[in-house]
C-alpha cells in the first residue's frame, strides 16, 4: 500500500458499524439529518395521498422522528443538538412571511380595522377558554397558566410560559400540538362553516395554528398564507401584552 492512499484506506478498513452509529446518536448531524428526512418523507406521503389533510407533512415528520427516537433509543437531549439548529431557522423563516404579506398589502388598508378588532377578541377568548376550561376540569393554578399562551407561536408561548410560572415543556407540546391539529382540521372546518375568502380563512388559519397552519395556508393560496402570516405575528404580539393582564383578573 502507497504512503498516498495508506492514510485514506486504512480508516476504511478499521471502520465499525457499532462506533459510528455511538458517534452518530450523540453528534448534531442526527438532529439535523432526521428532522429534514422526516419531513422529506412527510411531504412525499402527503403528494401521494392527494394532499389528504391527516398527512400534513409536519404531523407525519413528528410521527416518524419519534418512533426513531424509540427505536433507537436516542434521547430527546442528543437529538436536540442538531434539531436546535433547524429550530433556529424559524426565526428568519418567520420573518421572510412578510415578503408575501407585501405582495398583499394594497388589501391591508381596508382590512385594518377588522384585524385590529378580531384579532384581540381571538386572542382574549383563547386565553380565558384555555384557562378556565382547565380551572373547571380540576386543574390547579400552574397547569391553567401553561395552557394559556398556547395561541402564540411556540418561541413567544415558551417565554410567556416561563414568565407567568406555568410549565415551560408542556406549553410547548400544547402549542405545537394545537397548531398541528389546527393545521390538519382547519381548513375542513372553514370549508363546512361556508368560509371562503383567502383573506379570512388565512387570518383564522394564522390565529389558531401558529407557523404550521401558515406553511399550509402558503401551500393552499399565497394570498391566503400572506394573511395567515400577518395574523401569527399579530396574535402573538397582541397574547405577549394581553396575557399578564389577564391572568391578574382570572
Amino acid at each position: 500500500m502507497t504512503p498516498l492512499v495508506a492514510p485514506l484506506v486504512t480508516p476504511l478498513l478499521a471502520w465499525q458499524p457499532g462506533e459510528t452509529a455511538d458517534w452518530l446518536r450523540t453528534s448534531p448531524l442526527l438532529g439535523v439529518l432526521l428532522t429534514l428526512a422526516g419531513y422529506r418523507v412527510g411531504r412525499a406521503v402527503h403528494a401521494r395521498c392527494g394532499r389528504h389533510p391527516a398527512t400534513q407533512p409536519v404531523l407525519v415528520a413528528v410521527v416518524l422522528v419519534g418512533a426513531v427516537l424509540l427505536a433507537t433509543g436516542t434521547s430527546y437531549a442528543d437529538y436536540s443538538r442538531g434539531g436546535d439548529l433547524v429550530a433556529f431557522l424559524l426565526g428568519p423563516a418567520t420573518v421572510a412571511l412578510a415578503v408575501p404579506l407585501h405582495r398583499q398589502a394594497h388589501h391591508l388598508r381596508r382590512l385594518l380595522l377588522p384585524l385590529l378588532v378580531a384579532i384581540p377578541l381571538g386572542v382574549v377568548l383563547s386565553i380565558v377558554l384555555g384557562y378556565g376550561v382547565v380551572r373547571l376540569l380540576g386543574g390547579d393554578d400552574e397547569l391553567a397558566t401553561t395552557m394559556a399562551p398556547k395561541a402564540a407561536t411556540t418561541p413567544v408561548s415558551i417565554v410567556l410560559s416561563a414568565d407567568a410560572g406555568g410549565i415551560v415543556a408542556l406549553t410547548a407540546v400544547l402549542t405545537i400540538a394545537v397548531g398541528i391539529v389546527s393545521a390538519v382540521l382547519g381548513p375542513w372546518l372553514l370549508t363546512l362553516a361556508r368560509v371562503r375568502h383567502p383573506h379570512a380563512r388565512g387570518v383564522a388559519m394564522g390565529t389558531v395554528s401558529h407557523g404550521i397552519g401558515t406553511s399550509r395556508s402558503l401551500a393552499d393560496d399565497p394570498e391566503e398564507g400572506a394573511f395567515a402570516g400577518l395574523a401569527m405575528g399579530l396574535t402573538a404580539f397582541t397574547t405577549a401584552v394581553a396575557l399578564p393582564l389577564l391572568l391578574r383578573v382570572l
